[in-house]
């Protein structure tokens, strides 16, 4: 250690210069660099802006959208009648199996309608002039594109975390480059390898990967959790059509 303390002493005096006490004043640092470790910084900023923006309105919608799907569930399954379920559809508007059941519905009612004028497809009767479904397919199909559709509202804005997690590293790096690229010019231009001279420049330099660095990690924890739960919510809505059509061929075909 005694050797150690002696060769930083030796670096810090050496050409004549005196010991100079280190700072951490990140302020200082921000204020005295360069103009193109500022724009970097501005840049990494905005992006690490728009990624909590995304973030924490992502996780708002899908607890909303967990709740409403619970509760939308619930009255499914305890309703007798389609029309029951609809009327609740309204209140439910995060829902993504809100969607999948009102394409269903629609689709329901369109056919019926065709087959049978007059008839409601709500409250099938018990008798044998029932409503009943041209195609039980094209129900599937419409359930299929309203599920797409809500997967598709639910990844909005995800890939964006993404783009941050792999692009923002990047970034910073290339301001701590630029900023090293300085520090050597310094050092070229002093004769000089004191740490008064050099330090400066390398603290400089190093807060650009800090703040990308700081910018990614969030991004990419958070994409890859939106991420699994877009697939759970896409495969509660793959399940509630399955048994949408179940309830569908057992009443309308």
């Amino acid at each position: 250690m005694h050797t150690l303390g002696s060769i930083v002493l030796a670096l810090q005096v050496q050409d004549g210069a005196a010991p100079v006490a280190g700072t951490t004043d990140v302020v200082s640092l921000l204020r005295d660099t360069g103009p193109i470790n500022q724009a970097v910084l501005l840049v990494l900023v905005i992006f690490s802006i728009a990624s909590w923006a995304i973030i924490l309105h992502k996780a708002w919608t899908f607890r909303a959208a967990t709740d409403q799907d619970r509760r939308f569930i619930d009255v499914f399954r305890r309703s007798s009648k389609f029309s029951e379920v609809q009327a609740v559809c309204p209140s439910l508007p995060a829902s993504p199996l809100v969607g999948v059941f009102q394409s269903g519905y629609a689709e329901i009612n369109a056919q019926v309608r065709l087959t049978q004028p007059g008839a409601d497809p709500a409250h099938p009767p018990a008798h044998a002039g029932r409503p009943t479904l041209k195609s039980l397919t094209a129900v599937d199909r419409a359930l299929l594109r309203a599920a797409a559709a809500e997967v598709a509202k639910l990844e909005k804005r995800i890939t964006f975390l993404a783009t941050t997690a792999s692009i923002t590293p990047f970034i910073g790096l290339f301001g701590t480059v630029w900023g090293i690229l300085v520090a050597f010019n310094r050092i070229g231009a002093t004769g000089s390898t004191n740490l008064a001279i050099v330090a400066p420049g390398i603290s400089e330099a190093l807060i650009a990967t800090a703040a990308g660095l700081f910018a990614a990690i969030p991004a990419v924890y958070f994409y890859n959790h939106f991420t699994t739960k877009v697939k759970s919510f896409a495969t509660e809505m793959d399940d509630f059509a399955l048994e949408f059509l179940n309830i569908a061929e057992r009443n309308f075909t």
